[in-house]
């Protein structure tokens, strides 16, 4: 008997009380120590993704993470309730407003009034203790489970300056009633035991709770644009229910009913019109400013609104399968998770803190063995705590990752996974499918050549009345193209010439010139000379007559999209090499790649073929990426370095690929590389400048050359610094590449 594996499941898990990076990595080990499991955490999400084996309960996940000192529940669709924002606001300004008077009685010694030292002490006790529990919190749930985070450096920097204090009031002489303090921004050099750093550990604590508020904010910020999509989808919709409306909640609808849209209604989910006309913006999905018009038997995307006419739609696919919920996961799951250059931060963060403690300890010792005073030592040891919180560190990958999908989403571009931005850094060769990708994919009339004396319309007029009773995709673009065809009769198709008819009383064929020559009408030299003309172009042409006359010949090609010359155009601007593929004939695969600025043509592919012209690409040095989007085009995208599927595709298509563009313009595949590229860019400087923060403080403060309040700011700013940097990309615009 043959046992079917089953998938592993995914789980996501809303987590709380993480306060840095290292607590995810915390709670991601203890995850993976479990049998099957595979997780992984995001500081900046809040959030855990978690595969499972089938059948795994998800109350051992949630235990796990509540074992480990932290709080865990699976993930809903339920309105964001997050506080942390709120919380950390609160925190902040409770700790200002006491900490304020504490600095400026200590910096300022003539307003130093007798017994200002200990009101100090009572200010100071309610922010060390209740405004900085947090840290305190998260140092013990920590230090239980024998591991330190930059919480652990924050609780100690903080508890030591605040304990030192209190030692020098009650025992060090601090405490003696109009004792004054001098403030330098440098630790003094003549330290004694009367000297006090409550200013020190308030203004500390401080300056870290304003770090956090404000990056609560920009990770609230960050994730706003996976939380407007999310919101974009009708909550309820007007079912037809045996011929009458009934409004029922969305989850209510199932694949096949009849629902109404009406004007300025969101369209409830995917579906295909069966009644009525209307023009229906996709800017909210897919980011096209013109509305597209559509009618019976168009396809709709839920989420979309309806701007006119009242529509029937049946519906297609609902709740988790519509492509606003693709969307929303792909968003989601390249923001969860972890590029190659976060997991290096990651490992560096594990090793971090650990370090820090240790250079603290070598401070305290050296400074003591120097035979500097105890408060010397404590302070300098205390500034090194604080100067080395590695918070910066981080929030350089998460936030970065956050906005840039973000802001590709609101651009209709989604990237699948962070690992894709490294992918994106290093292609060379853009390989592009032909139909769908660079062309419309769709017959249309792009030449008409009447006889002479012989007007273009009436031509197409009777032609295209003709034409508009036959299925074939040429027939379909020449009644398409005729403005107001005539009725016909007697229709007849001749299988694989053409097609008769009487319009108007006269006879008319169209088709091949051998269909004209068997009803014993030749071609005149002028128009035999065009359609050669156009044949050599690649294009299909037909001839037509009427009463026994040739009326002209007509040219169907797949045509060019408007924008694909430009999106040549920008992908050579990053230094991108393109190549047009296609199971066309060469003849035609030249012209279409001479209309858009493409010199490397791999053309007469058969669908099986495509995955080797690709490796054939890569073998040959050249690291591809592959855009495409018809299910023949799934392998090729896969087998690419980087794939890239138009969204107006196949399913397969953009499941086989790394990053899906939404709409059907190829410019946004050059958007997208500039994005990502950008996206890592901003990771690596983050990344760089957190690291060198740490590596120029530290020795300054181990030396003796920062005051621990200057390092708490700098630190708070050194956070602020890299979610500032990473909500630039806020900014990306779509032609400044």
């Amino acid at each position: 008997m043959t046992t079917v594996e089953r998938p592993p499941q995914r789980v996501e898990l809303a987590i709380g009380g993480m306060t840095c990076a290292a607590c995810a990595g915390r709670i991601e080990r203890k995850l993976n120590k479990l049998d099957g499991v595979r997780a992984s955490v995001n500081f900046a999400t809040e959030r855990a993704t978690v595969e499972v084996p089938p059948g795994f309960p998800t109350t051992t996940l949630v235990d796990t993470v509540t074992g480990a000192g932290y709080q865990a529940s699976p993930v809903r669709d339920e309105p964001d309730t997050d506080t942390s924002v709120d919380d950390a606001r609160t925190r902040f300004w409770l700790s200002a407003a006491l900490s304020a008077p504490v600095i400026a009685v200590s910096m300022v010694p003539a307003w130093q009034f007798p017994t200002w030292q200990w009101s100090a002490l009572a200010l100071s006790y309610v922010v060390v203790l209740v405004c900085a529990w947090p840290f305190h919190r998260s140092a013990a749930v920590n230090l239980r489970h024998g591991g330190a985070t930059m919480d652990t450096l924050v609780s100690m920097g903080v508890g030591v300056a605040f304990l030192w204090s209190v030692y020098a009031l009650l025992f060090g002489g601090a405490g003696a009633v109009g004792m004054r303090h001098e403030f330098s921004l440098l630790p003094a050099a003549d330290h004694g035991r009367a000297d006090i750093y409550f200013e020190v550990a308030v203004g500390v604590t401080t300056f870290l709770l304003l770090g956090r508020w404000l990056e609560a904010r920009s990770k609230r910020r960050a994730g706003a644009a996976l939380r407007a999509l999310l919101a974009l989808g009708a909550k309820d919709v007007a079912v037809l229910r045996d011929g009458v409306e009934v409004r029922v909640p969305i989850g209510a609808l199932g694949v096949g009913e009849l629902f109404v849209v009406r004007p300025g209604e969101k369209i409830a989910t995917d579906g295909v019109v069966e009644e009525g006309s209307s023009a229906v913006d996709r800017a909210l999905v897919t980011g096209e400013s013109v509305p597209e018009e559509v009618g019976p038997g168009a396809t709709v995307v839920g989420g979309t609104v309806n701007t006119s006419g009242r529509l029937v739609v049946r519906a297609s696919r609902v709740g988790a399968d519509t492509q606003l919920a693709q969307m929303a996961r792909l968003v989601e799951r390249a923001q969860t998770g972890k590029a190659q250059v976060q997991r290096l931060a990651d490992r560096i963060s594990a090793v971090f803190v650990p370090v820090v403690l240790v250079i603290s300890a070598i401070t305290l010792a050296g400074w003591l063995v120097s035979g500097a005073s105890g408060d010397a030592a404590v302070t300098a040891a205390v500034a090194v705590l604080v100067i080395a919180c590695p918070c910066a560190l981080g929030l350089a990958t998460p936030t970065a990752l956050l906005v840039g999908t973000g802001r590709g989403a609101q651009l209709g571009i989604l990237v699948k996974g962070p690992e894709v931005l490294e992918s994106t850094r290093r292609v060379t060769t853009v390989v592009l499918d032909k139909t769908g990708t660079i062309t419309t994919g769709r017959m249309s009339v792009v030449d008409v050549v009447p006889a002479p004396g012989v007007d273009a319309e009436h031509l197409l007029r009777l032609a295209g009345a003709v034409e508009s009773a036959s299925e074939h995709p040429v027939a379909k673009a020449i009644a398409a193209r005729a403005a107001s065809p005539a009725q016909v009769a007697d229709f007849r198709n001749a299988e694989g010439l053409g097609v008769t008819g009487v319009v108007d009383g006269v006879a008319v064929v169209v088709g091949r010139p051998r269909l004209l020559a068997q009803h014993g009408i030749e071609l005149p030299a002028e128009l035999s000379a065009a359609l050669a003309e156009s044949e050599a172009l690649g294009r299909t042409v037909v001839a037509a007559a009427a009463g026994g006359a040739a009326l002209g010949v007509i040219s169907v090609a797949d045509t060019v999209k408007p924008t694909s010359a430009e999106a040549i155009s920008r992908l050579r601007a990053l230094g991108l090499r393109p190549v047009l593929l296609t199971g066309d004939n060469e003849r035609v695969a030249t012209a279409i790649a001479a209309q858009v600025g493409i010199t490397d043509v791999i053309a007469e592919v058969l669908p099986e073929e495509k995955v080797a012209a690709v490796e054939r690409l890569r073998a040959a040095g050249a690291v591809v990426a592959m855009v495409g989007d018809g299910v023949n085009d799934a392998p090729a995208l896969a087998a690419a370095d980087l794939g890239l599927a138009m969204g107006t595709g196949a399913d397969a298509a953009i499941e086989a690929s790394d990053l899906t563009i939404v709409r059907g313009d190829p410019r946004l595949a050059a958007d997208a590389i500039a994005l990502s590229r950008r996206t890592l860019g901003t990771i690596k400087g983050n990344l760089f400048w957190a690291f060198a923060y740490n590596v120029a403080g530290i020795p300054l403060a181990a030396f003796g050359l920062l005051n621990p309040m200057i390092a708490g700011a700098a630190m708070a700013l050194s956070s602020v610094f890299v979610v500032a940097n990473s909500l630039r990309l806020r900014g990306f615009s779509p032609t400044g590449g």
